[in-house]
């Protein structure tokens, strides 16, 4: 199993090689940072808000548009599921070294 700073380290090489990248290859980054960011609101309890802006949806748009995305959009996109699934994280540490304290 692919551990989650390994996934935000490979968000953010991406970011800062974008224009290096294919649009597959950003699609499914985007996809990866998307099942990441459900699971990671699953374990916490969160559930996707349908009715207002949400990371995910935007996520999604962005992987379906990767072929013609421009460089400086699909950059912000990888830039910002990093940015998500790292404040995740926070939470999920914070929450899981409650749960071990005495």
């Amino acid at each position: 199993m692919i551990q989650i700073t390994d996934i935000i380290a490979e968000l953010l090489r991406a970011a800062n090689e974008v224009e290096t990248l294919g649009a597959t290859q950003i699609s499914r980054l985007l996809d990866r940072s998307i099942d990441t960011i459900r699971d990671m609101r699953q374990q916490i309890g969160v559930e996707q808000n349908r009715l207002s802006r949400d990371v995910v949806i935007y996520l999604q748009t962005a992987s379906a548009r990767a072929r013609g995305l421009p460089p400086d959009q699909a950059k912000d996109a990888l830039l910002d599921a990093a940015d998500t699934i790292r404040t995740l994280k926070m939470v999920l540490d914070a929450k899981y070294n409650r749960i071990k304290e005495p």
